[in-house]
């Protein structure tokens, strides 16, 4: 599908699954606007057709004013792609409200206020669709992880209300949901299980490669394919939907 004229906001699109899935747009057409908290990284990323904006999505404040220059700048957005996020795994019994007060409000909230401000403009358009980066974690428990599997279910509450909200409608609600990806947030996690669990790193990334029923990591191009199916031709009953990149997950 030619995304000419249309305008797209990624958040945590300066690295990863964000900006794979910018690059993709970029090169079908769409204006894309990536967000991060860091100017530099995104600055250093942003090719044709893209523009980075400093944003934090735990701040409304933050949000309301930067997608509103962004919308000033490119025009309505049309396709709405809340990835910014945190994996972090910390027992209950070890969570404090700090740790899942961030969760939520980089996850989950950051999210409900992208997708808020995005529609604002959507509405008054002929297009549109939101894809929320969720997680396989978000259709069922992760081991060790409750605050970020709660985060990742309740955007996929979200999404699936709003598609009730707007059936009929030529806007969709979707979630794509992978389970470990080759990103960043891997190699961050690597480090981090091998520290608590005083194991080599080798033994940590193994047991993320493991977890995934193909016993692999997700490429990022496998997800980035996802969110191209739902902005093309013929995605437009695909609505309310999980979409699991998951390797074989049942």
């Amino acid at each position: 599908m030619d995304l000419q004229g249309k305008h797209a906001l990624i958040t945590g699109g300066g690295t990863g699954i964000g900006l794979d899935i910018a690059r993709d747009l970029a090169a079908r057409g769409a204006h894309v606007t990536i967000t991060g908290r860091r100017q530099e990284v995104l600055d250093e990323v942003a090719g044709d057709n893209m523009t980075g904006m400093a944003m934090d999505v735990r701040s409304e404040e933050d949000v309301v004013a930067k997608i509103a220059a962004a919308v000033k700048a490119h025009g309505p957005i049309q396709i709405c792609i809340p990835n910014a996020g945190i994996a972090e795994g910390k027992a209950v019994h070890k969570t404090d409200m700090e740790f899942w007060r961030n969760m939520m409000s980089t996850n989950l909230d950051g999210a409900f206020l992208t997708i808020r401000e995005s529609l604002k403009t959507m509405r008054d358009t002929d297009w549109g669709r939101v894809i929320a980066i969720s997680s396989m974690a978000g259709l069922k428990g992760l081991p060790g992880a409750a605050a970020y599997s709660a985060s990742k279910h309740g955007m996929i509450g979200l999404v699936k209300s709003l598609a009730a909200d707007y059936l009929g409608q030529p806007y969709t609600f979707n979630a794509i949901c992978p389970c470990y990806v080759d990103t960043p947030i891997v190699s961050r996690n690597t480090a981090s299980i091998s520290e608590r669990a005083g194991i080599s790193e080798e033994k940590a990334r193994a047991i993320m490669v493991n977890s995934n029923p193909h016993k692999r990591l997700i490429e990022v191009s496998e997800v980035t394919a996802a969110a191209a199916w739902l902005t093309g031709p013929g995605s437009q009953s695909i609505n309310g939907q999980c979409i699991q990149v998951t390797g074989g997950e049942m």
